[in-house]
């Protein structure tokens, strides 16, 4: 899985020009599954993601978690993070997982940030849709979390 994290201030995201999902300060998170993936590996993302420390503390040093600051959320699904543009200049998409797992780990990602205790509002894009994302980036401060770099494999995560 990949997570493209950006801090923002705000975010929202339309659907055919309404606003389906959106968060105060906190974090977008672009949402990205490979074919490999499951349940456990969107578990451990979603942890390290929750106690990822890229929010300010009082010094303006980068020391708290979107936990510690009751930050909102919103979790767009975005299979195009696993582009493919090595040969010619047309991405392929095949190191995308298929609609119906990436749908499936989407779902739970957003379900374990729902239930995390001491995050605020957790919006939603639409699984499929053609999205309109606008945010304003904090800082701008951007961070790619893929499972694969971090060495989790999905037998054994844990």
């Amino acid at each position: 899985m990949r997570a493209l994290i950006q801090r923002v201030e705000s975010a929202q995201v339309e659907v055919e020009g309404e606003v389906v999902g959106s968060c105060g300060a906190g974090y977008l998170v672009l949402l990205g599954v490979a074919p490999g993936d499951d349940e456990a590996l969107a578990e451990r993302l979603w942890r390290k993601v929750a106690a990822l420390r890229i929010c300010a503390d009082d010094a303006g040093k980068t020391n708290l978690s979107l936990v510690d600051t009751g930050g909102e959320l919103l979790v767009v699904s975005q299979f195009t993070l696993y582009a493919d543009a090595r040969r010619g200049n047309r991405p392929s998409f095949t190191n995308a997982a298929a609609p119906d797992l990436a749908e499936r780990l989407y779902e739970r990602f957003c379900e374990l940030a729902e239930a995390q205790l001491g995050v605020g509002h957790v919006g939603r894009g639409v699984f499929g849709a053609h999205m309109r994302v606008s945010l304003v980036n904090d800082g701008p401060f951007t961070v790619l979390l893929d499972t694969a770099e971090l060495g989790w494999e999905t037998s054994s995560v844990g």
